[in-house]
């Protein structure tokens, strides 16, 4: 009788357990704090794109709005809206959405007061207000944020002088508080990178001590020894001296230990790991990724077993895997972890990466790093990516392509326009747009892209790329631009009209001339149906099927510069601006060809023979460099 109330009573407690975290979210009203604390933030802020627009109050929580991120659990982690032309003010209902751990608003009109509710996001790892329009002094209360790793507020107006609590956060990793108003006196920063250049009462030439750099200095030493008399020293001389010798000697002895473990573990086998705690599985190292040992991986995909690979590419191999909580994951194996860079140069690229926020863009779950290894772990996309899907049955609707395409298009525009610094994809096709659970596009295989300013060119000594994807100058010259992944889009767009993938288009149209031209004589000539994927029968609309086309042979200009921008493609796909678009292309190709006719040798071929290329569908890929 005794046990039976006992176990009344504990599923009491787990119902009310249950019960608890599902409505702690909820007011009395049964509105979700969350979606309260975000309408609060729109409400303060002029949207001029409508970027915002489909955040609804009425909703149960805000995890499918754009420019939000949020967790497993539906919790909003992140919240990104850079280079929307936003302005008006931050509001301190930023402060209820205590789960946040990246804020990126950068690069828009945002003007009043950095809000001190800020200082009440205990997760908060990344914030960047750069290229606003701020005023007033930093609020002390940023302090507090103890997670916080990535500080960016430069190029506002903040004036007073910089809070000396600031100076405590010994885990910012990048500390950017350039070209504002700030007045002595100045902290001495503990951030691994800081920046104070542009901040005239402070740093007027840039020459002077202390504007930027990264410290080297211990954690442990004070700055408050600037008043030590000059007996005090030379009675510290000898303990000083003391100290080195007796520090030396421990660091030999510490490296005669190391090298024995090095060469212990090496000869049972076992992987080295770079600052990794075997204590702590879920150590969160940079931003918000979590860091895996090596062990965990291989038990998550049956030691990288053959039968777990759902995806090659140019990279490595990708792997289906289980981790230890029962999350489903893709883990990228990276070919050549030697060959991938040192430790600094792979956690940096994988900082960056982590940066890129947005629903349709694959997430970066987390990393592995050993002496030899390189992996990155996403989460596992159910439906796998568009070009299996186009080959799967039942097939994807016309509604669902539609959906493809306009989702893929928004996630490159913000590698391309909203993204700081910006990131080019270099390879895009249908294998590398994947889909969830519910076929919502993510944009994945990005994270090799080279990362750019914005003022950057970049000339790489290896085409990286897929046959049949590639846009011409990238191909004939090694340059490419955004204009190179807007070429692939439009190629994608071919593929999801068609169902089929670039080369066996292209081998489709080898007996009737170069790809693209069949194409374009095909939409001259009115027959657009016979593009279409049989299997969608007639189950499509033909006036989209003509406007697809068309966004389509935009984006596969010849010349670069004739191509739309990502921002214009998205436009044009939601139904504005396309027939203006296409009119002034048609009269620019009349002009050209009334100017100067192009000889057939400087047309572009597409690489569609019965060559092997062809069969094996072969990657272009290898080591890039930027030529500076």
């Amino acid at each position: 009788m005794e046990t039976r109330r006992e176990n009344a009573v504990l599923c009491c407690v787990a119902l009310f357990s249950f019960w608890a975290s599902s409505s702690a979210l909820l007011s009395p009203k049964g509105v979700n704090f969350e979606v309260q604390a975000l309408m609060g933030i729109k409400a303060s802020l002029e949207d001029p794109h409508g970027v915002l627009d489909n955040w609804d109050s009425d909703a149960a929580d805000p995890c499918s709005w754009d420019m939000v991120t949020c967790s497993d659990d539906k919790l909003v982690i992140g919240l990104g809206t850079p280079s929307q032309n936003l302005s008006g003010i931050l509001s301190p209902n930023i402060g209820n959405l205590i789960n946040l751990q990246i804020v990126l608003l950068q690069n828009n009109n945002i003007s009043g007061r950095i809000p001190p509710e800020l200082g009440r996001l205990p997760k908060l790892q990344t914030l960047d207000l750069s290229n606003n329009f701020f005023t007033g002094e930093i609020p002390p209360f940023l302090a507090h944020l103890k997670s916080l790793q990535y500080l960016r507020l430069n190029n506002n107006s903040l004036s007073g002088a910089i809070p000396s609590p600031l100076a405590n956060m010994t885990q910012l990793a990048f500390l950017d508080l350039s070209f504002n108003n700030f007045s002595a006196p100045v902290p001495r920063l503990l951030a691994k990178t800081f920046n104070l250049l542009g901040n005239q009462m402070i740093c007027a030439t840039g020459k002077e001590q202390d504007c930027n750099g990264t410290t080297a200095m211990p954690l442990s030493y004070s700055f408050n020894n600037a008043h030590n008399s000059e007996t005090s020293r030379r009675l510290n001389d000898k303990k000083i001296a003391l100290a080195i010798g007796t520090s030396l000697g421990s660091v030999c002895i510490l490296i005669l230990g190391f090298g024995f473990l090095l060469w212990w573990r090496r000869r049972h086998n076992q992987q080295m790991f770079f600052n990794v705690n075997e204590q702590h599985h879920g150590e969160v190292l940079l931003g918000n990724l979590k860091r895996f040992q090596f062990r965990e991986l291989q038990i998550a995909t049956n030691n990288f077993s053959s039968k777990n690979i759902i995806g090659k590419g140019g990279f490595g191999n990708v792997y289906k895997g289980y981790i230890q909580d029962g999350t489903v994951v893709a883990v990228k194996r990276l070919k050549d972890g030697n060959a991938v860079g040192g430790e600094i140069q792979f956690q940096t690229e994988v900082e960056m990466i982590s940066l890129a926020v947005h629903r349709n863009l694959l997430r970066l779950y987390g990393f592995c790093m050993t002496a030899t290894e390189r992996l990155l772990v996403y989460p596992y996309m159910s439906n796998g990516s568009v070009a299996s899907r186009l080959k799967a049955k039942p097939a994807l609707d016309w509604g669902t392509r539609k959906s493809i395409a306009l989702g893929a298009a928004r996630g490159l525009l913000y590698l391309h326009e909203q993204c700081d610094p910006k990131i080019i994809h270099r390879d895009v096709k249908a294998a590398n747009i994947l889909l969830d659970e519910y076929c919502e596009p993510v944009v994945g295989d990005f994270g090799w892209a080279k990362l750019l300013d914005h003022q950057d060119s970049h000339i790489t000594t290896a085409v990286r790329g897929t046959v049949g994807h590639i846009a011409p100058e990238y191909l004939s010259t090694g340059q490419s631009s955004e204009k190179t992944d807007v070429f692939g889009f439009g190629i994608l767009l071919l593929e999801l009209i068609t169902g089929q993938r670039a080369l066996e288009l292209g081998k489709t149209a080898n007996q009737k001339g170069a790809m693209l031209d069949w194409v374009t004589k095909i939409h001259q000539e009115k027959k657009l149906d016979t593009l279409v994927d049989k299997d969608l029968e007639n189950n499509y609309d033909r006036i989209e099927l003509e406007e697809m086309v068309r966004v389509a042979l935009l984006c596969t200009q010849y010349l670069s510069s004739h191509r739309p921008k990502m921002s214009e493609v998205v436009r044009m796909l939601e139904g504005d601006g396309l027939v203006e678009k296409w009119e002034a292309s048609q009269r620019a190709e009349a002009m050209r060809s009334r100017a100067n006719e192009l000889s057939s040798s400087e047309r572009y071929s597409d690489l569609t023979d019965d060559s092997s290329l062809l069969v094996q569908a072969m990657e272009l890929s290898g080591p890039r460099r930027i030529s500076k």
